[in-house]
């Protein structure tokens, strides 16, 4: 990656997060997306993150003015993938959308260019399969919130190379993260853990097991995690969480990864937690 220039595909909450890590780290980045306003809403996002960055002296005042002037957006894809070394796309989680956006991917971008995804549960190997490269086609997960999760998951589809991994695996340790290298498996290894455990908390919820403060109290105080599962659960996106387990459901075939009925309601009734204002808990805006 001897340019360190990166495009960012997709503006949303995670494409903001990575193009936040990627920008501090000394990476040139392009964030791009289909609207303007969402573009500039998603730029001064990143400034204002950089911004009490520095009031909150997590870094200087120099040092965030140099990464706010590594980033910027646009609205055409080929000038902003085109001459990338890695791209990151972080559109939302379904297959169709992440096929098509790789296959455009595939038709713009130099034949060295690293494909990347962020997604957090489908498989590599069917994304790579819009390209004719999945041997540059890996899946590099990172976690809400990505300027604060330490850990990367590097996920290998079937025919991604060696050297693919090698050089992505190079790029989240500059980006000072820690990486594990994960096999192409659904939901991969932290979701495939964690997600069927909020969803089981769900369960508690719709069955008046208790309320949702003391199953979160409950997890916190006697496991020690800093938030509890329907926290967390909020925190992630209702809806995020109802399409992992629905790619687990779907792709194992087991019933122990059935999506709690009561998460799909909510979904349906748009609680799709602090994105939305409302999910187990209210959040005013």
């Amino acid at each position: 990656m001897a340019e360190k220039k990166v495009c960012v595909v997709g503006s949303g909450l995670m494409g903001r997060g990575i193009t936040q890590v990627a920008a501090r780290y000394g990476f040139r980045v392009v964030l791009v997306d289909i609207y303007e306003d969402v573009v500039d809403d998603a730029l001064k996002a990143v400034r204002r993150a950089f911004e009490r960055d520095s009031e909150k002296g997590r870094m200087s005042r120099e040092e965030a003015e140099a990464a706010i002037s590594r980033v910027t957006g646009s609205l055409d894809f080929k000038e902003a993938a085109g001459d990338s070394d890695l791209v990151i796309e972080a559109v939302s989680e379904n297959m169709e959308i992440k096929k098509k956006v790789f296959g455009e991917l595939d038709r713009i971008c130099p034949k060295h260019t690293i494909l990347a995804t962020n997604t957090s549960s489908l498989s590599i190997t069917e994304i790579a399969s819009a390209t004719g490269r999945p041997d540059k086609v890996i899946g590099l997960h990172f976690m809400n919130p990505a300027p604060v999760i330490g850990l990367v998951e590097i996920v290998r589809g079937a025919a991604t190379s060696e050297e693919t991994f090698q050089a992505v695996k190079g790029v989240a340790e500059l980006m000072k993260k820690t990486p594990i290298d994960v096999r192409d498996s659904p939901a991969f290894v932290v979701n495939r853990l964690l997600i069927p455990m909020l969803n089981e908390a769900m369960f508690l919820i719709m069955e008046g097991v208790a309320k949702a403060e003391d199953v979160d109290k409950a997890m916190k105080l006697a496991c020690n995690h800093p938030m509890g599962p329907l926290e967390l659960a909020d925190l992630i996106g209702l809806d995020i969480c109802l399409a992992i387990m629905e790619t687990l459901h779907r792709e194992t075939g087991d019933p122990k990864f059935r999506p709690c009925p009561l998460l799909r309601k909510m979904v349906r009734a748009g609680k799709l937690g602090r994105k939305a204002g409302r999910g187990f808990y209210e959040y005013p805006r």
